[in-house]
């Protein structure tokens, strides 16, 4: 893992899921054997090892009764930099970049005959 700024996040994440663990009196066989994994992958996640599959992580906040806080890690509303960014550039419609390179093509003046690649007028 290059930054240590993603591994003090990941350690304090495996130290938090090891609190919820042992309040919730679980051993970590207990644990894995619900989580659907091995026991040494929930001693790795609770030492914030960054090889433990997101999914693995899941399956112990389901069993934690946690799964909601998963899905507010990334919560749009309150992305301040990207919603500044979104309301700096404006309203967008979704276009695609094949759609974009189509509308920049050149349009010919009135009366002129436009040519595809293939030498064809239309």
């Amino acid at each position: 893992m290059g930054s240590p700024k993603a591994k003090t996040a990941l350690e304090r994440l495996g130290h938090d899921v090891r609190g919820a663990r042992l309040r919730r009196g679980i051993a970590v066989v207990d644990l894995a054997a619900r989580a659907g994994t091995s026991p040494s992958s929930i001693s790795r996640l609770e030492r914030g090892d960054p090889g433990v599959a997101i999914g693995t992580l899941a399956d112990v906040l389901v069993v934690l009764g946690l799964l909601e806080r998963l899905a507010d890690l990334i919560d749009l509303r309150k992305d301040d930099l990207g919603l500044a960014l979104a309301a700096e550039q404006g309203p967008r419609r979704g276009r695609s970049f094949a759609a974009r390179l189509r509308k920049q093509k050149v349009r010919p003046e009135k009366g002129q005959d436009v040519v595809d690649p293939e030498g064809v007028s239309f």
